[in-house]
């Protein structure tokens, strides 16, 4: 699905978020502006700390800025309303964590009806799972699938309600090397066929060759943004 990649699915300006820690005040972001544009496929690549979790849930919904804005295709979100932030995940957001948070009593298909229970225009879930290659594990409990498959369950789950987002937070982290090229596959083929904006932290720097493009972060700021002129497939990496 070809999207219009010079649209702007996300822009956030002059983002500041403080946090509180006793008696010190804890600066993760220092007045971030970034935009995603639509259909791309965008890493953050930095060191812990250095504020693209903290990014990422704000432009999810799931964290408030002290200060600054998030708009969705031209609106601004209030960040303040919590009825207006739960519609925005809820209708245009995906996310993938680190860790599967897959519920164990269910078996993949499942696990991913969860969502299309409350989305509006819902896949269903034996498509979502083919998707990811899981066609054949359907009927499987997490305790019967591999990390990397639960990580592709958790993949297929978070697109399954067709999000106009998704937002991954080091779905590799946790991961081996042969099996995050098979969970990065996944990412790169709903980025493609489904056009769907997506952003992906990682610390690992080979995995930003996937990429359109590449924010560098530092002290919670962006230090640098690179540009790839093509994309390498996960298979071609060199992790």
């Amino acid at each position: 699905m070809e999207k219009d990649t010079s649209a702007t699915a996300l822009q956030a300006r002059d983002l500041i978020k403080i946090y509180r820690m006793g008696t010190v005040d804890v600066h993760a972001l220092r007045g971030v502006d970034v935009d995603l544009r639509e259909g791309e496929l965008v890493v953050l690549l930095g060191p812990s700390g250095s504020g693209k979790s903290t990014l990422l849930n704000i432009l999810g919904g799931l964290d408030r800025p002290t200060s600054g804005s998030v708009m969705f295709r031209d609106r601004e979100i209030d960040m303040n309303n919590e009825r207006t932030l739960n519609l925005y995940r809820r209708n245009h957001v995906g996310f993938v964590f680190q860790f599967y948070n897959l519920i164990p009593s269910l078996t993949a298909r499942e696990n991913v009806a969860l969502v299309t229970e409350i989305a509006r225009d819902p896949m269903p879930p034996s498509r979502a799972l083919a998707m990811v290659g899981l066609g054949d594990r359907l009927d499987h409990f997490p305790a019967q699938l591999s990390g990397g498959e639960q990580q592709r369950v958790a993949i297929a789950r978070a697109i399954a309600k067709r999000p106009d987002l998704l937002l991954c937070d080091e779905p590799t982290g946790a991961l081996d090397s042969k099996t995050g090229v098979l969970v990065l596959d996944a990412i790169l083929r709903i980025n493609r066929e489904l056009g769907t904006t997506t952003a992906l932290i990682t610390h690992n720097a080979v995995i930003a060759e996937i990429a359109n493009r590449v924010l560098y972060f530092a002290d919670g700021r962006i230090v640098e943004t690179r540009l790839n002129s093509g994309q390498r497939a996960p298979s071609e990496l060199a992790w």
